[in-house]
């Protein structure tokens, strides 16, 4: 008589923290990258930063930071910020 291995079924995976295009953040600061929303920060020099070093690495493409509370958004370039 041959045995087949039992298989136990596999715990749901864990969803992974996905920033969807179309939903707006409400507080922070978020990362704009080609006009898609792709992190959020608690402070808007940590969204700068990481978004002068994105835009240092990569230089064409778009990269804004968005302040949720003032609903404003500042254009990145490699070295200085400029509000639009």
């Amino acid at each position: 008589m041959i045995r087949k291995p039992i298989t136990t079924m596999a715990e749901e995976p864990i969803p992974r923290n996905i920033m969807r295009a179309d939903v707006t953040i409400t507080e922070g600061f978020g990362m704009e990258v080609d006009g898609q929303m792709k992190a959020v920060f608690d402070t808007k020099e940590a969204a700068e930063k990481k978004a002068r070093e994105l835009k240092t690495k990569f230089p064409m493409l778009q990269v804004k930071v968005y302040d949720a509370a003032q609903r404003t958004t500042a254009v990145i370039a490699a070295n200085t910020a400029e509000t639009v």
